[in-house]
């Protein structure tokens, strides 16, 4: 009887476990990052939108194959400052914290946010500036700068089908594809938790607990 009460505890706490396991990588499908900046930051948006120093919250609100659309709200989340379109991008090599790229400025001027990189990700976010903005910061930084046609705020869903092109320090327009590299995996946010995994693991287990029973019935034959 004490065994069978010993196996009937790991088996509660090995599904503890999995709960727990569950709820802690939600993060990990939204990428949800607290960033605190200690300078006015000027991110997309209408016009140029600019941050002021403080806390915010970056969070995926919905991921596609090429595309991935960000929020950014304070830090309890209670309020939206914007909604942005990113670029899938890839870096050399991934590290354990959070990265934020800045396009340089004129003295005085709030930098730019480029791009968003979550820890141990080797692809990040580069972020789309509004057509009119995009080549203003192209001529500041000489190099050039993704941009969209939108120039109001947009809905999440005009944001899924907006075209995407790069603009030049001269105003051509160009491939998107000479800022960002394109991603070779599929990327996707799910819009609920999929059990299936869990599904399968709770099956491993009970397989291991049947097998434990038997075992202890037979030597109690």
């Amino acid at each position: 009887m004490n065994r069978f009460k010993v196996v009937a505890m790991s088996l509660a706490l090995c599904l503890l476990v999995v709960g727990v396991s569950t709820v802690a990588q939600a993060d990990e499908w939204n990428k949800q990052t607290t960033v605190t900046f200690t300078q006015p930051v000027e991110v997309p948006g209408a016009g140029a939108q600019v941050l002021p120093a403080g806390t915010y919250v970056f969070k995926l609100v919905d991921s596609m194959t090429n595309r991935h659309i960000v929020r950014i709200t304070n830090a309890d989340q209670t309020h939206v400052f914007t909604t942005i379109l990113a670029i899938p991008n890839s870096r050399l090599r991934p590290t354990d914290n959070t990265v934020m790229t800045f396009r340089e400025r004129a003295a005085g001027q709030p930098e730019a946010i480029r791009a968003w990189f979550y820890p141990g990700d080797t692809y990040g976010q580069e972020f789309v500036y509004p057509k009119s903005r995009a080549l203003a910061l192209a001529k500041v930084v000489g190099e050039p700068v993704l941009a969209m046609p939108l120039e109001e705020e947009p809905t999440v869903e005009a944001l899924k089908t907006v075209p995407v092109e790069a603009v030049t320090p001269a105003g051509e327009v160009v491939p998107a594809a000479q800022v960002v590299e394109p991603e070779t995996t599929v990327a996707s946010l799910p819009q609920t938790s999929s059990l299936l995994p869990l599904v399968g693991l709770l099956g491993l287990l009970s397989l291991g607990v049947s097998f434990t029973l038997g075992a202890f019935a037979k030597r109690t034959v």
